[in-house]
């Protein structure tokens, strides 16, 4: 199972990054969305949905957010 806030390393390409999401499929198809650092640039790099199997976890370390004091990213969600 995929822990919110570690850091993931897909074992296909790679790529790694920070889960930020999961979902579940009815299918069992389940994927995590790994957020990676910036580049040495500074410039933000894409996040990916990979499927949880090709996933291994790096260190121990697991990031938390207190979102008492904001509801999330810095926009509303979409009115529809």
């Amino acid at each position: 199972m995929i822990q919110l806030g570690r850091v993931y390393k897909d074992k296909v390409t790679g790529f790694e990054g920070v889960a930020t999401g999961y979902v579940q499929y009815l299918t069992g198809c389940n994927q995590a969305l790994l957020a990676p650092k910036v580049g040495s640039d500074g410039a933000s790099r894409e996040a990916h949905w990979l499927d949880e199997q090709r996933l291994d976890a790096v260190g121990d370390t697991v990031i938390t957010l207190n979102n008492a004091a904001s509801p999330g990213f810095d926009k509303p969600a979409p009115k529809r």
